[in-house]
């Protein structure tokens, strides 16, 4: 199981990437565990400088905007 944390404020935007990841997840039968973090010094201490971020398995793959689709499933693929 991949451990996704999805950072932001709990925005539009970061709801949008919660539900990519999750679809993403499915679409590739992948399990994953998905955690919002809102709180703004974990959001600072991840190394997230703009939201919504992601990181899988522990390593920062995304921040700022939503992520691209394709590039979203070689994150959770890998």
């Amino acid at each position: 199981m991949k451990i996704v944390k999805v950072y932001g404020s709990g925005c539009k935007r970061c709801q949008a990437t919660e539900a990519m990841v999750k679809a993403a997840a499915e679409k590739l039968g992948i399990e994953v565990e998905v955690e919002k973090v809102t709180d703004p010094k974990s959001i600072a201490i991840a190394g997230v400088l703009s939201t919504p971020g992601i990181s899988v398995d522990g390593k920062l793959v995304h921040a700022g905007g939503l992520p691209d689709a394709t590039r979203l499933e070689g994150w959770l693929s890998a």
